[in-house]
């Protein structure tokens, strides 16, 4: 299977009455159980044959359940291509085949695409806003559970992040061969970029191709980014960290999912699962 890249960086320098409908109460989704739940973040997800890992999972006010990929995931171009206001994309409607799910999901979102339309035009957020939502298929609804394997949480949307924050992280590279005890992970924050759109992580083993969309907590368990470039220069071995709270607020504007938001992990954070 191929491996979809990790965007590569080198970071020296990705009159009318209106009558309001009836607000329609929705039940929130049972979550399958955290031991067993086949679908979570952590899986691997593959668009077009390129293979990510997803991150987190979300939910709007319909009840409908999304997993995240990172926006590059379903690029057309090459490695190179990170600015996401002018790079392809594959279109909405594409099938994600997700793992643990009986049937593929639907791309939904892909903030490249947004921006490439609205003719964004803040380089930061060209630069490093790479969120994509899949929609699971309802048939899959009562397999998901939101809970990062191991490390529990996520406990909410983290802010910004301080140098020597820090950070865990639960890749999932099929580069890996099945190693899974190079997945779990954590870091510390060396610095931010892009007036805090990303930030800059150096963990115990670095994100690998595969990994892209990864999830990243701070150390409340809060869900603070996602895993989008490796570096080669200047800080090589690194690994460039979109931040969530940024990108998941551009996709409640334009995303056009009514009440689109996070869902926090039904088990406990524990910074210490791993030694």
């Amino acid at each position: 299977m191929q491996s979809r890249s990790i965007r590569r960086a080198v970071l020296v320098t990705l009159t009318a009455v209106c009558v309001l409908a009836p607000t329609v109460a929705t039940a929130a989704p049972t979550w399958g159980p955290a031991a067993t739940a086949p679908v979570h973040p952590g899986v691997q997800t593959v668009t077009s044959g390129g293979q990510c890992t997803a991150n987190f999972i979300y939910t709007s006010r319909t009840g409908s359940v999304y997993i995240g990929q990172a926006a590059h995931c379903s690029g057309t171009g090459a490695a190179t291509e990170t600015d996401g206001c002018s790079s392809a994309s594959l279109p909405l409607g594409t099938p994600v085949a997700v793992a643990g799910a009986s049937k593929p999901g639907k791309l939904v979102y892909n903030s490249w695409i947004t921006m490439h339309a609205r003719g964004e035009k803040d380089p930061d957020a060209c630069a490093y806003n790479d969120l994509a939502l899949v929609k699971l298929d309802k048939a899959d609804a009562a397999k998901v559970n939101p809970s990062i394997p191991l490390f529990g949480g996520p406990t909410g949307i983290g802010g910004p992040s301080a140098q020597g924050d820090q950070v865990y992280s639960y890749g999932n590279s099929s580069l890996r061969n099945g190693i899974t005890q190079l997945s779990p992970k954590r870091g510390v924050v060396v610095q931010t970029d892009g007036n805090g759109w990303s930030r800059v992580v150096y963990t115990v083993t670095q994100g690998i191709p595969g990994d892209s969309g990864s999830a990243f907590l701070n150390a409340d368990g809060a869900a603070i980014g996602i895993l989008s470039t490796v570096a080669i220069a200047p800080l090589a071995g690194s690994n460039g960290v979109g931040d969530l709270g940024r990108e998941l607020a551009y996709a409640q504007a334009h995303a056009g999912i009514s009440g689109l938001k996070l869902a926090k992990g039904t088990e406990p954070f524990d910074a210490n699962a791993i030694g």
